[in-house]
């Protein structure tokens, strides 16, 4: 009798001597876990737009506290660099990816994403609350995970349109409307509702970005290190000209805890960069999304803002979005399967 061994996929930066080891002998189990990590980049999104917003309420500066937080993060993210050894090794290959052009310029430039999005949260979040933030953020995230992922852009290549991704895509775009009321619109200024949708979309490019510059330097530790490096060169020149026409805030919060949504943001970035070659754009913006939605709710029940949507219109939102994420993650037959998740790693 012969045994026929599983089907294993290499993990992408491993070494050959180690690949006894490290390789994902079922590609859709890891496509799951992806789904979790998502999840949790989006609780963690929520987490950095509240603390952000209350640090840029304290401060009476949304700008001079979206710097506060890219420092914070740039400055784990530089330990982390030296201390690691894969983000030592990444960081040689971005050097040396640099010097012989093999990796272009917008490759190093998603730090400006990154950079929107902490501003948006420090001017807004306060003001609107983290679910009414959440729905601008979905808005844009959504659609343009949607087209980046049609066109190839990131680093899973083409992944196929398909009738579930489309009905994911249609009911996170439901949820998004359920959670704007007319009442909120008259309440809430315009812009205050478009920046979370620039941001969103922002998050998506930036997801994409990351993630094939992750795969250029074979280090995620590397790619977000780039993103915030940007981001904080970015704010630090908004933040001059801001200073420049209303001064430096007067007053520092003492509370240690607004402090560290540069962290989140750190952790939510660096984990988007190292998931999105197992769930596609698309994908881990719908999954992302439920835990950001889920995560803002229960914050704007124990921290409320002054303007926000009711507690039935969020139920409903968060509901819609993880039918969203069940309609593009369950397999549609098996063909739509692995057209669902585009191309995995192969033997």
């Amino acid at each position: 009798m012969v045994s026929v061994r599983p089907k294993s996929v290499p993990v992408e930066g491993v070494p050959s001597e180690a690949r006894g080891r490290a390789v994902i002998r079922h590609p859709s189990l890891m496509l799951w876990v992806g789904i979790a990590g998502a999840v949790c980049v989006g609780i963690l999104t929520a987490v950095q737009a509240r603390l952000n917003g209350a640090l840029g309420m304290a401060l009476g500066d949304g700008l001079f506290a979206a710097l506060i937080s890219m420092v914070f993060a740039l400055t784990i993210m530089i330990v982390l660099s030296l201390v690691v050894p894969n983000g030592r090794a990444g960081f040689r290959e971005l050097a040396r990816g640099v010097r012989e052009r093999s990796i272009p310029w917008w490759m190093l430039a998603s730090g400006v994403a990154g950079a929107v999005t902490v501003a948006t949260q420090g001017l807004t979040v306060a003001v609107i609350g983290v679910a009414l933030f959440s729905v601008g953020v979905v808005a844009g995230q959504t659609v343009n995970g949607l087209v980046l992922d049609r066109v190839g852009y990131g680093p899973a290549g083409v992944v196929a349109i398909t009738p579930g991704r489309l009905l994911g895509a249609g009911l996170a775009l439901v949820a998004v409307a359920l959670a704007v009321s007319p009442e909120l619109l008259a309440a809430v200024p315009l812009w205050m509702l478009m920046l979370p949708v620039v941001a969103g979309a922002g998050i998506a490019w930036q997801a994409a970005t990351n993630g094939r510059l992750r795969a250029r330097t074979g280090s995620a530790l590397t790619a977000t290190l780039v993103n915030f490096i940007g981001g904080t060169i970015l704010l630090s020149i908004a933040v001059a000209v801001n200073v420049s026409i209303v001064g430096l805030p007067t007053n520092l919060p003492t509370e240690p805890w607004l402090y560290v949504g540069g962290a989140a943001g750190m952790a939510y970035v660096l984990m988007s960069a190292a998931l999105v070659r197992f769930t596609g754009m698309l994908l881990l913006g719908l999954a992302s999304i439920v835990g950001q939605l889920v995560a803002s709710v229960l914050l704007d029940i124990w921290w409320p803002a002054t303007s926000g949507a009711g507690l039935w219109q969020s139920l409903a939102m968060v509901l819609l979005a993880l039918l969203a994420v069940a309609a593009a993650a369950i397999p549609w037959g098996r063909v739509r399967w692995r057209r669902l998740f585009g191309r995995l790693p192969r033997t």
